[in-house]
Formats: C-alpha cells, structure tokens, sequence
C-alpha cells in the first residue's frame, strides 16, 4: 500500500520545501538554505525507496498513480515509473542537494527564491519522467523552462546572461510548438494521450512519419543535436555552477529520454526509416563539437562543447534499436549526467577563487591545490571514458550497438573518443601543469570541507557505474527488452 503513494511523495516534498521556505523571512538565510537542504535530501532519500522496491523482473510501469483530471477530455493525471525512467528519477533527486550545497557561499542575493527556484526544479523534472500521459508531459516539459530561465537570467555570471536565458527559453519553447502540434493529432485520431494506450495503437505509416519528426525537432533541440546546438554553450557559460550542473546533469536527458520514451515505441516504423538521418546529425555533431571545444578559451565553454559530443553518441545508440545500444546509451546519459556535473563543479571551484573562467589565466594549479588536481583528473579520465570509470561502460555498449547496426556508424564515432581525450587532457594539462601564474592568483588554498562533501559523492559513483555496472543495467533489461518488441 505504501508502494503506491512512494512517487507522488517523492513529488510533494519538494513543494512542501517550497511551503516552508514562502513563511520564512528573507533575512533568515541560515535557516533558508538548511531547510532547502534538507527537503531536497529528504526527497532523494524517498526516492531511493522507488529503486529497493523496484521489480525487476516485469516491463510494466510500477508505483502506478492515478487520479482522474479532465474527464470531458478523457485525460488523467497518472504517474508510474519503468527500467527506463527509474535511473533519471535518482540522478535528479541526486543532484538537487548538491545544487543547493555547491551554491552554499557563492550564491549572495535573493537566496530564498534561489533555493525555491531549485527545489521547484526538482519537482518537476521528477514529474516529467513520472507523468504517464503526453499532455502532462508537455505541461511539465514546458514548465520546467521557467525556473530555468529565471536561475540563468537573475544568477547567471556575466552581462550577457539575460540573452542566454532567452535563448535557452526561445529554441526550447519554439521547438515544443512542433510536438504540441501532434500530441493534437494524436489526441483526435485515438481519442486519447494516455501512453499505456498509445503504445498499443497502431498509426498509419505516412502519420508515423509526420508525427516522429514533430516528436524528433523538440528533442533534437533538448539533446542538442546540430545544428540546434547554439543555446547550449551560451546558457552553460552564463548560468551559475549549480544551474550549470542541472542544465548537464538533467535537463539534456530530457530530450534522449523523449526519443526513448515515445519516438521508438510510438512510430517504430518511422523510427527505422529516419535512422539514417539521426546517425548523420550524431556524426556530425561528434566531430564537429569535439574540433570546436579544442579552439575554445573559456572552461565552461569547453565542457558545454564536450556535452554535446557525448549526448550525441546517446542518440547513436538510441537509433541502433538493439539491447546494446539501447542499454548503453541509458548508462552513457547517466554517467554524463554525474561527470559533467562534476566537471561543472571543478569550473566553479576555480571560478570562486580567481573570478575567471579563461583558460589562460590558469597554469600550475596543481602545486596550490593537489586535491583539486586529483578529483579533477579523476573526472576527466571518466570524461575521456577510461576503463574502470563510469562512461567507459556506456560508451563501449553504444559501440557495440552501433556496430551491429552499420559498421562505418561505429568506425566514425570512434573518432569522436579519439578527439574527446585530446581535448580533455589539453584542458587538464593547461590548467593543472606548467609554471604557476602568480599574478592572477587570488586564492591560495585547496578544495574546502563543505566543497569534498560534495564531490565525493561524484567519486564514488564514477567508479561504482565502472566497475559494477550490472546493479544499474539489472532494472532495464526487461524495459529495454519489450521496447525492441515495438520496435522490431
């Protein structure tokens, strides 16, 4: 009985965070950020419940919640959670407290709508990979645009942040307009939105393909796949460290998780028919980005770049429409969703000590600060998927994958491995090694307490992901399993 209210607890704690936070006086800052820190553990703490209940043994959706909305419109509030979405549930009840812990001391104005613009981020992106009808999908996956925009626009580092912001909102919004557009289309072509349904519907051919690019443009622009990658850079280098963390951490995964979720199951023979196109866009995107982050100058820069080359071997492996690929296209957006975040993590670091973020104002770090050395090395032998870490898993199933399906697909992405460690460690070695620049140093000491309590967590998961990925890839094989069924 418990089981069946454990999502939409998990959903409600964060708005009960934000209750408690509205009567709090403003200049009570303490008390704001230890209440927005304990509300956003005590929901990853609940949701790690959702994974010790989680059976693994069966595709159907688990912790099923359902309560009746417009009932004229036939469509209904109705939350459940499969091997598919399970994984991105935690890596965002996950990130959230670290969020609010890295912003601890960086953060100095209007903290209180800081901290309930985050834990509204929470709520949310929890409930777009919960929400088992597409026109709550779209609400939600329109909503979490606000606090977003609002994090970039007020928080965000530099003068051109409010562009950033607007960029951010615009290409996503625009980009939905399309997927709104067919969710109608669907609605009075099945009578319904709800997805059980929908996965048991049969569209005509020349329908799956109107639809699939309708679904395809609005996630392509979330991904980012070429040529919708320009927001990208942009809001990640005038964002804050944390909004930085969620924005790579989560909010890419929407648009693989969207692909995932109803481009394959729903319009399976489009899916086939437009492979060849998503292998293209992915190509290019992984070689392209990789050359571009090498001519970069900027250090937030530079990951934003990278993001987009790893989230676009995701798509590759998505369109391999086998196990491999699937399963190691969900493992690659997890542990990008860790690494990147950490990286992002280590950039703010720098930031909050020296107040820059280019490249060449840093050199030598290593002999001031040798445990930031260590977990930055660490991260980015993770980022260049080295054995034993996180991405090498991923990456290596996505291989695997590619190459079942079209060999040259595999051998062209290869590449982008090859580029991805040339400028991975061109960053370390600029950063960390050579002679220290004195006159640009303002800060002589290494990683704070309050900063190790937040990366150690990243540690350990990079290297429990590398060298124990089953307990991760147990709880999708059946999901990944029935979804090949469709496909197929």
């Amino acid at each position: 009985m418990l089981s069946t209210y454990l999502l939409p607890l998990t959903i409600a704690t964060p708005f009960l965070g934000i209750a408690i936070l509205l009567v709090i006086p403003d200049w009570k800052i303490n008390v704001i950020k230890q209440v927005s820190l304990i509300a956003s553990l005590v929901t990853f703490l609940i949701s790690l419940f959702l994974w010790i209940e989680f059976d693994s043994s069966t595709s159907k959706f688990q912790f099923v919640y359902e309560v009746n909305w417009i009932n004229a419109l036939n469509i209904n509030f109705s939350l459940g959670i499969d091997g598919i979405s399970l994984f991105l549930v935690l890596l965002t009840t996950f990130l959230i407290p670290l969020c609010i812990l890295a912003s601890w001391e960086s953060v100095k104005h209007n903290i209180k709508e800081y901290m309930i613009c985050f834990l509204l981020l929470d709520a949310l992106l929890i409930l777009i990979f919960c929400v088992l009808d597409l026109v709550l999908f779209y609400i939600f996956f329109e909503s979490v645009l606000i606090p977003m925009f609002i994090v970039i626009g007020v928080w965000g580092s530099r003068e051109r942040k409010v562009r950033a912001a607007y960029m951010l909102f615009l290409y996503t919004f625009l980009g939905s307009l399309l997927m709104l557009t067919a969710i109608m289309v669907i609605y009075f072509e099945a009578g319904t939105t709800d997805m059980q349904v929908l996965l048991a519907t049969d569209f005509s051919e020349e329908r799956q393909l109107f639809l699939w690019l309708a679904f395809f443009i609005s996630f392509a622009i979330k991904v980012p796949m070429l040529p919708f990658h320009v927001w990208l850079p942009e809001a990640h280098v005038e964002a804050p460290t944390a909004g930085s963390v969620l924005l790579a951490g989560v909010l890419l995964k929407l648009g693989g998780y969207g692909l995932i979720r109803f481009c394959l199951p729903m319009f399976p023979d489009a899916s086939v028919y437009y492979t060849p196109l998503v292998y293209t866009m992915s190509l290019m995107a992984i070689v392209y980005t990789s050359l571009t982050t090498l001519r970069q100058i900027d250090l937030k820069r530079i990951i934003a770049y990278s993001s987009v080359a790893h989230m676009n071997f995701v798509t590759i492996g998505i369109f391999s429409l086998n196990m491999q690929g699937l399963e190691g296209s969900m493992l690659l957006m997890l542990s990008h969703g860790i690494v990147s975040s950490a990286l992002f993590l280590c950039v703010g670091v720098l930031y909050d000590r020296h107040k820059t973020r280019l490249l060449k104002y840093y050199s030598g770090v290593v002999q001031m600060m040798p445990l930031f050395a260590t977990l930055f090395m660490v991260f980015t032998l993770a980022n260049i998927s080295m054995p034993g870490t996180s991405s090498f898993v991923g990456e290596f199933l996505v291989l695997i994958g590619a190459f079942n399906s079209n060999t040259s697909v595999a051998f062209i992405a290869t590449t982008g491995i090859i580029l991805g460690a040339a400028y991975s460690l061109w960053l370390y070695n600029r950063v960390v090694f050579g002679n220290l620049k004195v006159e640009f140093i303002h800060a002589f000491y290494d990683v704070t307490r309050r900063e190790l309590y937040v990366f150690a967590p990243f540690v350990v998961l990079v290297f429990v992901m590398g060298i124990y990925p089953d307990i991760f890839l147990d709880p999708m094989h059946i999901s990944v399993a029935n979804l090949i069924q469709h496909v197929k």
